[in-house]
């Protein structure tokens, strides 16, 4: 886990840096004029998106662990 770590920031760190070689001779958005910003405007993206999927799933997917049971469902149902 660690070597894949690793490898993800330097490829981050390499295209930050390849950036800022890149000439920018029409520059059409405000993140063409940063060096880096399209990479690390990625990551954080990326970022963010599983942050709100986790949050999505346990505020609407996940049940208490007892979600289908029945409190009395032997008793009350007469099966054995």
């Amino acid at each position: 886990m660690f070597f894949v770590k690793a490898l993800s920031y330097t490829i981050l760190v390499l295209l930050v840096v390849t950036d800022l070689f890149v000439p920018r001779e029409h520059p059409h958005f405000i993140g063409d004029f940063i060096p880096g910003f399209w990479a690390v405007f990625g990551f954080t993206s990326c970022a963010m998106i599983i942050v709100v999927s986790k949050w999505l799933g346990k505020k609407f997917l996940f049940r208490p662990e007892n979600y289908y049971e029945d409190e009395n469902s032997e008793e009350t149902n007469g099966y054995v």
